[in-house]
């Protein structure tokens, strides 16, 4: 599976959830809770248990936006660690550089936060870090470039953050455009429309 560059918004109505966690998704999501194209209202029969596990999977994959081979590579390291292999799976996935600067808010997405950070707008304890992919330690800081500051998108972003509830594992700075990567968050923290033990069956098949 590739990395997808169409409508997230119909990839959502694809899944059945909010892949991009924005209002602006929900609300068409709420108005059109059905597949896209014409035949996405025709019921269908019972899906197959293989399909099931299928569909759990490409929903968590599309919703950090990871291509097939970096999403089964980060399973078999969850699995090979002591743990409840879906929350070690998920702290990961939850760990990646880019889903970290969604979380604090200065990216409204996390396909615009894998932008930031490719384009150099992100700083990890200090120093410049472009890879999407890298991995977030507890107590680093992360911040936006002092010459990025006072682009439009992230003042945008910053202002609407200090709006909502920030994400309990991360302390956030608004006024200094840093935050903290406090903890680890537990699987009650997720609130997410998954049910990871799917994908634990679908990779153990």
């Amino acid at each position: 599976m590739g990395r997808f560059r169409g409508s997230i918004t119909k990839q959502s109505r694809r899944e059945g959830i909010n892949l991009a966690e924005t209002e602006k998704v929900q609300k068409y999501l709420d108005k059109r809770p059905y597949a896209p194209g014409q035949h996405g209202q025709r019921r269908k029969g019972r899906p197959s248990d293989y399909s099931v596990r299928l569909r759990e999977k490409q929903k968590l994959a599309r919703l950090y936006g990871m291509s097939e081979k970096q999403f089964r590579n980060l399973f078999e390291e969850a699995a090979s660690v002591p743990g409840v292999t879906g929350t070690v799976f998920l702290q990961l996935l939850e760990r990646r550089l880019d889903n970290v600067v969604f979380r604090m808010g200065f990216a409204s997405t996390r396909r615009q936060a894998r932008q930031f950070v490719g384009h150099g707008h992100i700083f990890v304890n200090g120093k410049k870090v472009d890879i999407a992919s890298y991995r977030v330690k507890i107590g680093d800081e992360i911040s936006v470039a002092e010459g990025s500051r006072s682009m439009g998108f992230i003042q945008e972003n910053m202002e609407a953050q200090k709006r909502r509830r920030v994400s309990p594992w991360v302390e956030m700075e608004h006024d200094n455009f840093k935050g903290t990567f406090a903890r680890l968050p537990a699987r009650e923290d997720l609130a997410l429309p998954i049910n990871e033990n799917f994908i634990i069956e679908y990779y153990s098949r």
